[in-house]
């Protein structure tokens, strides 16, 4: 019962801010310390999802959450997202505790599906698919772009209008600009 009213209330809440949530399935939990900014949007089609968003997230305005089936979303503790961030989640997105993520920052774990032989065709309704995982005490900076199969280590700052779609070590700082530097913390 108490589950129930605590999901009432979030959609509520959600509903409050001009924000938009689609249909929650039984394998969501969400902390009640859960911020959300006016304007976000949380799709959730399908009921075939693990979702798991911990105490002390933070989802400025503007931004928005998707999901699809068979999708698993984790967001540890004390993480925070800035303006207009996107998450769209078909496989795997785990971000870990004490991350503050950027204004505009974009995280896909999927990309379309496409042929080159004989003649360039991508599908719209296909896609590779790959986790994403960002560790504990990171800054991802403004308008970073984080593509599928990236693994981010603990303790790493990303410099703002980067295109990561390499694995970062932990203990490291990519810069913004040219191709991906590295420097060791």
């Amino acid at each position: 019962m108490m589950l129930k009213s605590f999901k009432n209330r979030i959609i509520r809440l959600i509903r409050r801010n001009g924000a938009s949530l689609f249909p929650v399935g039984r394998l969501i939990k969400i902390s009640p310390d859960f911020v959300v900014g006016k304007y976000v949007n949380i799709n959730i089609p399908n009921t075939d999802i693990d979702v798991l968003i911990e105490d002390n997230v933070i989802f400025k305005e503007f931004c928005s959450i998707l999901i699809f089936s068979k999708g698993r979303l984790k967001i540890e503790k004390n993480v925070f997202f800035n303006n207009y961030c996107s998450i769209n989640c078909l496989f795997e997105i785990k971000i870990g505790q004490n991350t503050i993520i950027g204004e505009g920052v974009k995280i896909y774990d999927h990309n379309h599906s496409y042929d080159i032989i004989p003649v360039l065709k991508i599908y719209p309704d296909k896609f590779s698919l790959g986790s994403v995982f960002i560790g504990e005490n990171c800054w991802i900076g403004s308008n970073v772009t984080i593509l599928k199969g990236v693994t981010i280590g603990d303790n790493v700052i990303i410099g703002a209008n980067n295109l990561i779609h390499k694995s970062i070590p932990s203990n490291t700082i990519i810069k913004s600009g040219a191709s991906i530097i590295i420097d060791y913390i």
